[in-house]
């Protein structure tokens, strides 16, 4: 009975805070760091709203190396990650407990993106943990503030890994709409990924950043910055993969110009 009566509690606050705007002084950092947020249409600028509300409301933030933890700090996360969010009806990363944020990149082994405990320490601009965890480098986001037509994103691509990890596995198919949408998201992203191989390996230019050769994981992370920061280029270079994308995220960035 008690359990009941908290459930139904947190799923009014969680209605409260996914109808309620943002303060000035929290709109007017999404407005400065975020540039799409001017583009969206109104419909879209108020779900984005609430998703900042609720992720603020229920994931944890912790400075690392000497960052400070400031409301531009965790806003501006908030709303780059919430960007991925706006055209599905989402939990808001319901496995996502905890952000880190370093000053500047940082060097780290031992956890990665698919968890374990055998990495080789190295440079990183940021990590998505199955544990709930996300790790980002404040300067990179800010590059990322920056240039968000660049294709560079650090809280796009980590947010991305995310999702895709939602199932429990890191493999670059995220939790879609329907069974019937595996067919289709295997066969495009199976066929895009061994053709960007091909591009890669022939050290070609494109739109999509080389580092998702790495696997079909840093594939999907990678395609996502490029769906958000270059919609343009990717729709008309890989207008499959970019359908595909559009279908997954609901959204056609194409068009918010």
């Amino acid at each position: 009975m008690v359990w009941g009566l908290r459930r139904q509690a947190r799923a009014t606050h969680r209605r409260l805070l996914r109808t309620t705007p943002l303060s000035p002084e929290w709109r007017a950092v999404v407005e400065q760091n975020v540039s799409p947020y001017v583009h969206l249409p109104p419909a879209l600028q108020t779900k984005l709203e609430g998703y900042i509300n609720l992720f603020l409301d229920e994931k944890g933030f912790e400075g690392c190396g000497g960052q400070e933890i400031t409301d531009e700090v965790r806003v501006t996360i908030a709303a780059q990650a919430c960007l991925l969010l706006i055209g599905r009806d989402s939990q808001c990363y319901p496995r996502l407990r905890s952000i880190l944020v370093y000053p500047h990149t940082y060097v780290a082994g031992g956890k990665g993106l698919f968890g374990g405990d055998g990495d080789a320490p190295s440079v990183r601009l940021g990590e998505s943990w199955q544990t709930g965890v996300v790790v980002l480098a404040w300067d990179s986001v800010c590059g990322g503030i920056r240039n968000f037509d660049d294709g560079h994103n650090v809280v796009l691509h980590e947010f991305s890994h995310q999702l895709d990890q939602e199932d429990g596995s890191a493999d670059g198919t995220p939790l879609l709409d329907t069974l019937s949408c595996y067919g289709s998201w295997s066969r495009c992203l199976g066929r895009e990924y061994q053709l960007f191989l091909k591009q890669v390996a022939k050290h070609r230019r494109t739109v999509i950043d080389h580092y998702g050769a790495t696997n079909a994981a840093e594939f999907f992370a990678t395609a996502t910055e490029a769906f958000f920061e270059k919609p343009e280029a990717l729709s008309r270079k890989h207008p499959d993969l970019y359908a595909e994308l559009q279908q997954y995220y609901h959204l056609d960035p194409v068009t918010w110009g």
